[in-house]
């Protein structure tokens, strides 16, 4: 089976969700036999600057970039008030990348077009044009949910005004495209009703974030040391900033109170200048680090204070196959069916996230099993070549009734 996907973004270094969720699940494809071909737009906000192909992309028939201006830039966001379009999604349309896909696909035979994320939509009409593939749309998340959630948590009045405006454009986009894709493949089963409820009627198919479980060696020996919290996430996605500073301002000086010894270290891609030149007492800011599981490890706790967003959260899962104990809000952990104080432990308010530090605090060992309870969830719910053999399946189905 030869699959073209395209992204909006390179998928590399692999320290976000969706360059995990896009390596892994493609590298996985090939291993279970499938030829797979990378279009990809090399943004300005995650430029990728090295011309040798990293090795980790190396299972790639041909990897193929595009380079794309997509930085806000206000004075577009002013003319876009006084148009249908959404502003979120024209930032994603280039003429170099139509024309780079065109020739790939006068070029080449494909069996079936994968794209990743809403924000590839703008070119079903292109791909419909020269080739006859099946279109599989792979929703990491349903996106205008996200600013939805922004919004509501928004508390200056203008901005959020403007945020719902936003908002309210860019799920009539998300809405009016649920016809144009053969197969929807979403991140969750929530997500899938999501979209059903929103009027989407063809094939349907929940494939979540899968990990290759062999390439992350747990360090259980952290659970010997002094407890100690780790946050890690791309700190340009604005879900993680608005989660962390509502971490920050409203719990971690609570938290500090009760457990003065506890120290929260923050890692991430692309952290801004306001977050580098925070003073908090007990909080460490790292800045991008070399190795995210490296950085985990260190860690017997790892932190996940979102309140808005949607789909899967990665790092979850990747903190679980390193063995930690993951705390985070029901939200954050939507689409992962692990169970508070099983696998993971779930706070929303300021008096649950003491609660659970205090439980970590005085487990007699109990913290450790959660750990290694979250090691064997990961492997027997989240392998990515189960996770593409489902999907491959679903594929062939497609391109039977193409026939």
């Amino acid at each position: 089976m030869k699959i073209l996907q395209l992204c909006k973004k390179f998928p590399f270094p692999l320290r976000d969700g969706e360059s995990i969720a896009v390596n892994n699940l493609s590298r996985a494809l090939k291993e279970e036999g499938c030829e797979v071909s990378l279009l990809a737009m090399n943004t300005s906000k995650h430029y990728y600057s090295s011309k040798t192909l990293p090795e980790a992309l190396s299972h790639y028939r041909e990897v193929v970039t595009v380079e794309v201006d997509n930085r806000v830039k206000w004075w577009d966001a002013f003319k876009n008030l006084f148009s249908e379009e959404s502003y979120h999604i024209c930032r994603f349309v280039s003429t170099a990348f139509t024309n780079r896909l065109r020739q790939l696909l006068q070029q080449n035979e494909y069996d079936l077009i994968q794209l990743e994320t809403l924000y590839l939509a703008p070119y079903i009409p292109i791909i419909r044009q020269f080739t006859k593939a099946p279109i599989a749309m792979r929703a990491h998340n349903v996106e205008h949910e996200i600013w939805e959630r922004i919004s509501e948590n928004t508390h200056s009045f203008p901005k959020k005004w403007y945020l719902k405006y936003l908002t309210g454009k860019l799920r009539d986009y998300e809405i009016q495209q649920l016809r144009h894709y053969d197969l929807l493949v979403a991140i969750t089963e929530r997500d899938l009703q999501q979209f059903r409820q929103l009027g989407f009627r063809n094939l349907g198919l929940t494939v979540p974030i899968g990990l290759n479980t062999e390439e992350y060696v747990p360090n259980f020996s952290s659970y010997k040391k002094h407890l100690s919290m780790s946050f890690i996430g791309s700190l340009d996605w604005m879900p993680n900033q608005e989660g962390l500073l509502w971490f920050l301002d409203e719990i971690w000086d609570k938290i500090h109170q009760h457990f003065p010894e506890l120290y929260l270290h923050i890692a991430g891609r692309n952290t801004p200048e306001w977050i580098l030149n925070m003073k908090r007492k007990n909080v460490v800011i790292h800045g991008e680090v070399p190795s995210a599981q490296l950085f985990i490890n260190e860690h017997s706790l790892m932190l996940v204070p979102l309140r808005s967003g949607s789909g899967m959260r990665a790092k979850i899962l990747e903190g679980m196959a390193l063995g930690k104990t993951v705390i985070s809000t029901s939200l954050g952990l939507e689409g992962i069916q692990a169970k508070d104080q099983s696998e993971v432990l779930v706070a929303d308010t300021v008096e649950e996230f003491v609660d659970r530090i205090r439980f970590c605090y005085h487990s007699n060992g109990e913290l450790k099993r959660v750990g290694e309870r979250a090691l064997d969830f990961v492997g027997r719910h989240y392998d990515s070549r189960d996770i593409a053999r489902k999907l491959i399946q679903a594929y062939l189905t497609l391109m039977v009734e193409a026939i």
